[in-house]
């Protein structure tokens, strides 16, 4: 037989779990939907401190864009000149995908840009693959298959990226490009088989400037930009 106390923590069990369930168990028709890294909604509700950078990560589209916001020569302000064609590319860009960022797609652009470079020094095929288009990895690989043949490393490091500006802006169907003028200062040093410096100063920065072209399919669900041509700057 029961003693009373083992009868009144049954009864207790029993209480909690019908509280439980009558809570649990029903739905109020305010519930959330399942989680969707992809959706606009989702990105909508982030706050403009949580805003993701398309490039290089994967990540939800990022909140509708700030810098836009205004009309006519307001609207690209500090970003194209008026009337340009980068201007001009950019608010074709833009009326197709209204979330695109310039500011934050040029402080994605930067990560990339360093990303890649050092990715590059390191043979580091991986990053690559995720950050190029089909094209510009290959010439990318077969650098390096040609560097690792004759032995020789480079070695890279970024003293900074003192300017990333939009040069050029287009939409070419559905595809998004907007090519990055980097002005950049670091130090890389290439090295033969013995471990001899054959290129470069350990101890000397140089200035690069490159022109890069970023692309992305705006029809896409995938939210990242890819590198789809390099050119040196002047």
């Amino acid at each position: 037989m029961f003693d009373i106390y083992t009868i009144i923590f049954l009864a207790l069990a029993v209480f909690i779990f019908l509280r439980l369930r009558s809570v649990l168990g029903q739905r109020t028709g305010r519930e959330r939907p399942p989680y969707d890294p992809y959706s606009a909604r989702d990105a909508v509700r982030t706050s403009p401190s949580e805003k993701v950078v398309t490039l290089p990560g994967r990540a939800a589209q990022p909140a509708p864009a700030a810098t836009p916001a205004g009309d006519g020569a307001e609207r690209w302000k500090g970003i194209a000149e008026p009337g340009s064609p980068a201007a001009a590319g950019l608010d074709a860009i833009i009326a197709v995908d209204s979330s695109f960022d310039a500011q934050h797609f040029l402080a994605g652009a930067r990560a990339a840009y360093e990303m890649i470079v050092t990715a590059f020094a390191q043979g580091d095929r991986r990053t690559l693959k995720g950050l190029l288009s089909r094209e510009v990895y290959e010439g990318f690989e077969a650098a390096i298959r040609e560097r690792e043949s004759r032995g020789e490393t480079i070695e890279t490091r970024f003293i900074s990226i003192d300017k990333a500006d939009i040069a050029a802006a287009e939409l070419r169907g559905r595809v998004a490009q907007v090519t990055v003028r980097f002005v950049s200062q670091l130090i890389s040093v290439t090295r033969d088989r013995s471990g001899a410096v054959i290129e470069g100063s350990p101890d000397k920065v140089t200035d690069v400037t490159d022109v890069w072209t970023f692309a992305r399919d705006l029809s896409s669900r995938d939210p990242n930009w890819k590198l789809v041509a390099t050119e040196a700057g002047q």
